[in-house]
């Protein structure tokens, strides 16, 4: 590969817009041995995570015994669908699909048709109890229609929690319990609607908090109890106050709610990035990292160029949704892989376009086969003949403008807008996904009856037991919800109204906190030095603050 000693400019083969490529990512595309995109980042990371399902919980049954099963993954979707069980059993082998390369045609339509008959596991995840209507879940019990979680325990419409129990509606939070409707909380304990909080008790409305209890509608308050938008109270004076509120009212909350977004906008001071511990890194969410540029959420890494939602990785490029991994190129979703390129959802090692693969080496173009080597299109060859083959393979595509571009959008596993891209880039439009081969989905459900959520009772103490056996109507997507019995006792005990939306849209709301990926240009609400914050524009934040004047004002 020639690798010039300068940056890069190119224009976008999808958006159409200038990108740069800079000297340490050629270093890093040459060091992975892995070609340089002709997309942009932007574009890149929305095709790696169109990969990602998170899909819509549903009931099926298993294509190969044709026992019922839950999970995400599409109705009528173009591959068959197993238990996972039945997935890493031995009544099937992925090499009986094993097919010969046909030169005259492109690589990446018998790729697809060869993914088109190999079959998925139904859900992620393994020692689990009771956690049947859960996707991507580990060591984990009593869990409820969640998602992307770890030793949590009666979580209910939650997305990526790591020891979490007894909550509702908990977005990226840690080590929490009895809480509702939180984001990027940790170490909390009965906290509701709440942002960026640690270490914080009974407490509602915080937003950037620590060691906080007893507190409601306040924001960078550190050691803190009884306090109301940041006024100091006596704990009977507070308790009184708190009364005042009825939190049990839907209204009541809506404006509360209205009033906290309008403290975040105007009073909150926000600091400039949420990183901790990193050595020469740029991004977001980083935490114990060094030489990392252009990442969000990564963690224990080092040398990694544009990797979103990674941890413990080294030496990756456009990696996105990797773990436990090293010399990515160009990959989404593999774990525990090495020197692999264009691949997604495989653990294997140098190869190149893999689906689904488990513990391989040395394969190309290979969907779900496990502890195999020498690989093409599942056809099991001699060390000559695989790299004599893959020679050719590569050849031919480069002919065809296809080597080194990832899987296109034709090989994604769900509509786009029911995968993990959507919740990071939610302006995009049907009409652009389908322009690029790729799959969207309109979900109507108006021909199931219920209840409007604008009929339900404004306040919980008015709710009837009976509301369990009820199908709820969303206001916004039409689509039907329930409510559990656990989760109304839930509610009930802690004068929580009834929620209006479904579970899905809550989750994607939430999540708009974490899905600004670049940064915007501000100026230091204190030494007003130009700084660059993961702030969109649009959310009209008054007050941002460089690391070192956040340190000194609010830390």
């Amino acid at each position: 590969m020639n690798i010039k000693a300068q940056k890069e400019n190119k224009i976008c083969q999808y958006c159409q817009k200038n990108f740069t490529i800079e000297i340490g990512e050629l270093n890093l595309y040459a060091k992975t041995q892995t070609e340089i995109p002709t997309t942009c980042h932007q574009c890149r990371l929305k095709q790696h995570l169109s990969f990602w399902v998170f899909g819509k919980f549903r009931k099926g049954t298993s294509d190969l015994s044709g026992d019922g099963l839950i999970t995400i993954l599409p109705e009528n979707a173009r591959y068959p669908i197993y238990s996972i069980s039945e997935w890493y059993g031995d009544k099937w082998d992925a090499k009986d699909y094993g097919c010969d390369y046909n030169p005259s045609r492109s690589f990446f339509e018998q790729l697809k048709e060869l993914q088109e008959k190999i079959p998925r596991p139904h859900q992620m995840g393994s020692s689990n109890t009771n956690c049947e209507w859960c996707d991507d879940v580990w060591s984990s019990k009593n869990c409820y229609l969640s998602r992307a979680m770890e030793e949590c325990e009666n979580l209910y419409y939650s997305y990526r929690n790591i020891k979490v129990k007894n909550s509702i509606d908990s977005i990226v939070s840690y080590t929490s319990e009895k809480c509702y409707e939180i984001s990027d909380c940790s170490n909390c304990f009965k906290v509701f609607y709440s942002y960026h909080s640690k270490d914080c008790i009974d407490s509602y409305f915080l937003y950037d908090c620590r060691n906080c209890q007893d507190c409601f509608m306040s924001w960078n308050l550190r050691n803190k109890r009884f306090c109301i938008e940041n006024v100091q109270y006596s704990k009977e004076e507070y308790e009184n106050k708190l009364k005042e509120y009825d939190l049990g009212s839907y209204d009541n909350v809506q404006e509360l709610k209205k009033r906290f977004h309008e403290i975040i906008q105007k009073e909150v001071v926000h600091r400039e990035n949420f990183n901790l511990k990193v050595q020469n890194s740029f991004g977001n969410y980083l935490m114990s990292t060094k030489d990392c540029h252009n990442c969000n959420t990564v963690s224990d890494s080092e040398e990694c160029f544009n990797c979103t939602r990674g941890l413990k990785n080294k030496s990756n490029i456009d990696a996105d949704g990797c773990w436990h991994s090293e010399l990515l190129g160009n990959c989404s979703c593999c774990v525990q892989a090495y020197s692999l390129k264009y691949s997604i959802w495989s653990s294997s090692r140098n190869s190149e376009y893999l689906d689904l693969c488990v513990e391989c080496d040395s394969c190309f173009g290979c969907v779900g086969l496990k502890k195999q080597k020498y690989c093409i299109l599942n056809k099991q060859y001699s060390e000559e003949e695989f790299y004599h083959l893959k020679n050719k393979i590569i050849n031919d595509m480069k002919a065809r403008g296809e080597y080194g571009k990832f899987l296109p959008y034709n090989m994604s596993l769900c509509p786009f807008n029911l995968s993990t891209a959507y919740f990071y880039f939610q302006e995009t439009e049907e009409k652009e996904i389908k322009s690029l081969g790729g799959y969207w989905l309109t979900i109507n459900e108006a021909h199931i009856e219920g209840l409007s959520t604008d009929d339900l009772p404004d306040h919980i103490k008015d709710v009837e037991d009976d509301i369990i056996t009820k199908a709820l109507i969303c206001k916004e997507t039409g689509w039907r919800f329930n409510v559990a019995r656990n989760e109304l006792a839930f509610y009930k005990e802690n004068n929580i109204p009834l929620p209006r939306y479904h579970f899905d849209l809550r989750i994607k709301n939430q999540f708009k906190l974490f899905s600004v990926l670049n940064p915007y240009l501000y100026y230091c609400t204190f030494c007003k030095k130009e700084i660059t914050a993961f702030y969109d524009v649009k959310w009209n934040y008054q007050k941002i603050a460089c690391e070192d004047c956040y340190k000194q004002n609010i830390s």
